[in-house]
């Protein structure tokens, strides 16, 4: 890919986040301050504190609904715990599936998290983040398949399989991606429906 198609890709996704933001319906819920919210509720934010260091404001609209911020919090958990990837190619992982969702907030969140926290290379956010060629082989597979997951809607050919399999990487970890795609449902589309504000913690990542 040329800088100019990179570019272009860029600029693509902004756009398409722009019109995500502008012209989709906005949730009328108000999000769900600590002092404000109810025993399950605060339970949930005061977890999340005592995790970030602070309550993301993802975290304060979900918990509207408990159900729907409980089911993320367990997934994305189990994820990290039993998807068989490394700290940093969850972030690949995560990161993707958010820029395909065209999620702003999670794509800023993750980009900061892969870099800060998962201490995934640099380059390979960049790329991810641009549209740029990976030049980790096996990154690159594990980031081509992720997209392949979630363009087919998990019904990747045997051929784009066995490319990933090949790379390295099992079975088990095709259903590793599945999961992740289930949490990344709930925090994109929810995020989408509340037109979620960026945290001042990932505003320098957002796209």
């Amino acid at each position: 890919m040329t800088n100019n198609q990179a570019h272009f890709f860029k600029q693509c996704l902004i756009l398409k986040t722009k019109i995500m933001s502008n012209q989709t319906y906005k949730i009328g819920l108000d999000p769900v301050q600590l002092e404000d919210a109810n025993k399950q509720q605060k339970d949930i934010l005061e977890k999340a504190k005592k995790a970030n260091g602070m309550i993301p404001n993802m975290y304060k609209n979900i918990v509207n609904l408990p159900a729907l911020q409980n089911t993320y919090d367990t997934g994305y958990h189990q994820f990290r715990k039993d998807s068989g990837f490394t700290a940093a190619e969850q972030e690949v992982v995560l990161l993707t599936i958010s820029i395909e969702n065209s999620c702003g907030y999670c794509t800023a969140a993750h980009s900061y998290i892969a870099e800060n926290v998962s201490k995934t290379p640099k380059e390979v956010i960049e790329a991810i983040r641009e549209g740029k060629e990976i030049q980790d082989k096996k990154l690159k597979a594990l980031y081509e398949f992720t997209k392949v997951m979630n363009e087919s809607r998990g019904n990747p050919t045997p051929e784009e399989a066995k490319k990933f399999l090949d790379a390295g990487y099992s079975e088990k970890q095709i259903l590793a991606i599945i999961l992740a795609q289930a949490v990344k449902t709930i925090s994109n589309y929810s995020n989408h429906v509340f037109h979620t504000e960026v945290d001042e913690a990932f505003t320098d990542y957002k796209l």
